[in-house]
């Protein structure tokens, strides 16, 4: 009685597997085709919803009532967003590591009259134990958070040889993981309620590298893809998600950080007013904008470098060239 060579067992199964992968690879093909041109069709719908909104756009949300925290209220951007959402009726939780800056900014908003009040907090937000613990006495004085407004920022500009590494550190503690410390307080409560807005302020330095600034461009970097990726979390576990999220990309601004910026062209990209962001950032936030550039027309020439050849993209990027110069 003959038996079949172990050796031909083999090639035999070797042979069956090559089918086998052969049949699932063309099976696979034909339904990514399917996909492709099923997505060609949901395209023209999207491009039509697009064009929809952008004619018949829905009104701005109301912050009136809505209890808004601002990290990095007492300077800048930050003092100016407190001015324009107590303006518009929201209850401003302002906070910063620097307690006399902080502490005049809800005076001066005392001080205007016919608001809601405004509460000071002095945080350090790198320190994870004292957000949360800050976070505690916010709910307990104020109450739940609705819009949470991740601002503070620093911004040493020198090469990456002149950064220390404690100087690094610190930028990537206080831009960056920060962040995480506060969706850590705050985040549970919103999805618990199912709303609430998250705002995170990034910078064009978060779409385009800078020299003196790789640091920094690498937290603001990070500000975006974190943005992005907790965005499309929440849609993937609750199909319902109601939690809005806003990211914010300025141009320079004129709050100090930009200690010797250096413009082509001056007079048509001059630095941005602190007030003119706030209220461009509270427009994005009551519109529920997912990605807002400052000044808009950025964001049009960022999309087109990326679709350009590298050196191409090099080039339009020296054509209008504003970087900050080293401030050592």
């Amino acid at each position: 009685m003959s038996t079949q060579p172990p050796i031909l067992k083999v090639d035999n199964a070797q042979n069956v597997l090559k089918e086998s992968n052969f049949q699932r690879k063309v099976i696979e093909s034909f339904c990514v085709l399917g996909h492709i041109l099923f997505f060609l069709v949901k395209l023209l719908y999207y491009w039509g919803e697009v064009i929809y909104l952008k004619l018949n756009p829905p009104p701005p949300t109301s912050v009136k009532g809505q209890i808004v925290l601002i990290t990095g209220a007492g300077h800048g951007i930050g003092r100016e967003l407190a001015l324009a959402y107590s303006s518009r009726g929201a209850i401003v939780v302002g906070w910063d590591i620097n307690k006399r800056n902080n502490d005049e900014t809800i005076k001066e908003i005392a001080e205007l009259g016919g608001r809601p009040k405004a509460y000071s907090f002095q945080c350090d937000i790198t320190n994870r134990e004292e957000v949360l613990k800050t976070a505690k006495d916010v709910q307990s004085l104020v109450g739940d958070v609705d819009i949470l407004i991740n601002n503070a920022g620093i911004m040493p500009c020198h090469s990456l040889d002149d950064h220390t590494p404690q100087e690094i550190e610190k930028i990537i503690a206080v831009n960056l993981t920060a962040h995480f410390w506060l969706l850590e307080a705050f985040l549970p409560n919103m999805k618990r309620k199912n709303q609430g807005h998250i705002v995170s302020i990034s910078s064009m330095a978060g779409l385009i590298g800078f020299t003196n600034l790789v640091p920094y461009c690498a937290t603001k970097f990070g500000v975006r893809g974190y943005m992005e990726a907790l965005f499309d979390e929440l849609k993937l576990t609750n199909p319902k998600n109601r939690i809005k999220m806003t990211v914010i990309f300025p141009y320079m601004v004129d709050t100090g950080l930009c200690k010797r910026p250096k413009i082509k062209y001056e007079t048509l990209m001059p630095l941005l007013s602190p007030k003119d962001v706030a209220e461009e950032i509270l427009d994005a936030q009551c519109k529920a904008k997912l990605e807002v550039t400052i000044p808009n027309y950025l964001g049009g020439l960022t999309l087109m470098g990326r679709c350009l050849p590298y050196n191409a993209a090099m080039n339009l990027k020296r054509t209008f060239e504003a970087i900050v110069e080293s401030d050592m």
